[in-house]
C-alpha cells in the first residue's frame, strides 16, 4: 500500500505550509509538491488543519467537486476532509491542497501555492490504481 506524507513547516493561525509526498511500495518517492492547509486552531470544523497522526485515506466520489478525490478517515470530530486544488488558504475547510510551488499570488502577506489544479492530477497518478492509501501527517515547525 502507497503512503502519502505530508511534512509541515510553517503552521500559523491563518494557514499551514508544508511537503507532501507519496512513497511506493518500495519506498521511493512516487511524488512531491508543496502542501498548503488552513492554520492549527485546535482542530476546529472548517477553520482549522487536522491534527498531526496517522489517517486512512479513500478515493471516492465527490458530489461537491464532481470528480473522484482522497478523502481523510479518522480526523477527530471531523469528516469530509479531502485533498482538492485551491491555491489559497481561505478556499480551504479543513482540507489539503497541493501546488508547484509557493508564493504570493494576491499580495495579501500570506503564502500561497502555484498550479494546483496540475499538481492534484500529478498526485491522482502518483496513487492510480489504488483505492485507499496511509496518510501520515508530521508537525517538524521550522518558523
Amino acid at each position: 500500500m502507497k503512503k502519502v506524507v505530508v511534512i509541515r513547516d510553517t503552521i500559523g493561525r491563518k494557514l499551514s505550509l508544508g511537503v507532501c509526498m507519496v512513497i511506493d511500495e518500495q519506498n521511493a518517492i512516487a511524488f512531491t509538491s508543496q502542501s498548503l492547509e488552513r492554520g492549527w486552531l485546535n482542530n476546529a470544523r472548517n477553520i482549522s488543519c487536522i491534527p498531526a497522526g496517522i489517517y486512512k485515506l479513500h478515493l471516492e466520489w465527490s458530489p461537491k467537486f464532481q470528480q473522484k478525490l482522497w478523502e481523510i478517515y479518522d480526523v477527530p470530530n471531523r469528516r469530509e476532509c479531502k485533498f482538492h486544488a485551491a491555491n489559497f488558504w481561505r478556499q480551504l475547510n479543513g482540507c489539503i491542497a497541493l501546488g508547484k510551488k509557493r508564493a504570493d499570488i494576491d499580495n495579501d502577506g500570506f503564502m500561497d501555492i502555484t498550479d494546483s489544479r496540475n499538481t492534484m492530477k500529478r498526485f491522482h497518478k502518483a496513487l492510480e490504481g489504488e483505492t485507499t492509501a496511509v496518510l501520515h501527517i508530521i508537525n517538524s515547525q521550522l518558523t
